[in-house]
């Protein structure tokens, strides 16, 4: 069991494996600029290692924007909704010096069933939403690393 424990040790440090999440680099811009949705770009800043300083000598800006919409899928013989699709959509631009350099629209979605109390619809869409969110947060860190 050691041998085996110890293989698998010098394997995962030999050939490079580090975790997304852990050790970012923060990247100062001189500006963000974020349209659409506040709740969710105040989760997406908060959990992406950028910061904005508008002393800085680089002459770069990110913009995201952001859109989310709940839509009804299907309603039953009654026409009341009986599945929901929530989709999130994510543009992210990062300009320097006047010019595009990257710009990428992450997109997720998700259906579910209605629920009966209106409060736990209200909760689990939140719920949807973090996870959308957080898929979407793993996504964003991966084309911002390249």
């Amino acid at each position: 069991m050691i041998k085996k424990s110890l293989i698998l040790f010098f394997f995962l440090v030999a050939c490079g494996y580090e975790p997304i999440h852990i050790n970012q680099k923060e990247v100062i811009y001189k500006k963000i600029t974020l349209i659409g949705d506040k709740q969710i770009n105040r989760k997406i800043i908060s959990s992406l290692s950028v910061k904005e300083n508008s002393e800085s000598n680089i002459n770069n800006e990110i913009i995201l924007e952001t859109s989310k919409n709940i839509d009804i899928n299907s309603k039953d013989s009654m026409g009341r909704a009986k599945t929901f699709r929530t989709n999130l959509s994510i543009k992210l631009t990062i300009i320097s010096d006047g010019k595009i350099i990257k710009e990428r629209l992450f997109s997720e979605n998700f259906s579910y069933q209605n629920r009966d109390n209106k409060y736990d619809l209200f909760a689990y869409q939140d719920t949807v939403e973090d996870n959308l969110i957080n898929k979407i947060m793993d996504n964003l860190n991966i084309f911002l690393k390249m």
